[in-house]
């Protein structure tokens, strides 16, 4: 898009914004947060820092400004070497996600929803979002910082471009919102998830994190991960490997020995025991969970015997270590 048709576009926007500034909530709207009567009435964040876009980088303004709300402070002109692309005039979500991993912090996906996202900032938290402040024909991607609402003016309160608190009618907001498919994510410390998190949100958070994170952050991230759902085992498996690449090899046994009590049929978790105890240098524990690993693998059950090669594998492993001299 050029300046002048960018300035159109803008134009456009700020029309709306007038013509929808006295607009209340939809019926729909309503509906929805009828349903978290606990909200309070208004919210303002103090906390997050403010960073005024320059041109095209609301990306590392952005997000600039929820790290610096987690305690990273980091300027957006470095944010921009990792998430701005000057090809595309614009960061990617999946750029904005991995800034935030690189620099210690846990990103999470939120639900698509107002209501979610009001929970966040009832409970403290910035959040950031993307909108599209354009048309059909020609959108204007948009990253802002959701720092607030007031509910009895219908608002929304954002850090946004060079605003330090742009309030905007919430329906106008959710309609720009919307056409991002309501992408919002929070950066927060490890071992902190969105309250409107659901497990599988937080396992996807977690992975991503992990691959990039020291392991004393990866551990703290899913042990508290586990005191939310400590039957996941998804969460579990994470755990004990967070703790293996510590090297607390005692933690990470114990940890594959509460998964694999919750989940007996789940041949990753009796195989990272196996492996585990035969590092410790228990063998007798190493065989008993490598053949379990094989066994459960063999039945085939939910997808079970995809890890027979693993499971095999494993137990060759052990019996190598137990045929090995000793001194």
């Amino acid at each position: 898009m050029n300046d002048r048709s960018r300035r159109a576009a803008l134009g456009a926007v700020a029309a709306a914004w007038l013509a929808a500034g006295c607009a209340s909530l939809s019926p729909d709207e309503r509906r929805t947060l009828s349903g978290h009567p606990a909200l309070p009435e208004r919210v303002l964040l103090e906390h997050p820092p403010f960073h005024p876009q320059l041109e095209f980088q609301c990306g590392p303004a952005a997000l600039a400004t929820a790290l610096g709300a987690s305690g990273v402070t980091v300027a957006p002109e470095r944010l921009a070497q990792d998430v701005f692309l000057p090809a595309r005039r614009g960061s990617l979500q999946v750029e904005m996600l991995a800034g935030s991993r690189r620099h210690g912090r846990v990103a999470t996906r939120i639900a698509p929803s107002l209501a979610a996202l009001l929970r966040e900032l009832a409970a403290g938290e910035p959040v950031v979002l993307l909108q599209n402040l354009g048309l059909g024909w020609a959108p204007l991607w948009h990253y802002a910082v959701a720092v607030g609402y007031d509910l009895p003016a219908s608002e929304i309160l954002l850090r946004s471009g060079t605003s330090r608190l742009l309030r905007m009618p919430l329906s106008t907001f959710d309609r720009t919102w919307a056409r991002s498919g309501r992408w919002a994510f929070m950066a927060t410390a490890p071992g902190r998830f969105p309250v409107s998190a659901d497990e599988p949100g937080v396992v996807q958070a977690m992975v991503g994190f992990e691959r990039v994170a020291l392991p004393a952050d990866a551990v703290l991230g899913y042990s508290q991960g586990l005191v939310r759902w400590p039957d996941s085992l998804a969460l579990g498996l994470g755990l004990g490997n967070s703790l293996h690449a510590s090297g607390n090899l005692r933690g990470a046994a114990a940890a594959f020995g509460d998964v694999v009590r919750r989940h007996p049929q789940s041949p990753p978790g009796w195989i990272n025991l196996a492996l585990t105890w035969r590092s410790l240098g228990n063998l007798e524990e190493a065989r008993l969970a490598a053949v379990m690993a094989v066994q459960v693998a063999r039945s085939g059950g939910e997808g079970a015997s995809r890890w027979m090669a693993d499971a095999e594998a494993a137990l060759r492993q052990v019996e190598s270590a137990e045929a090995a001299p000793r001194p």
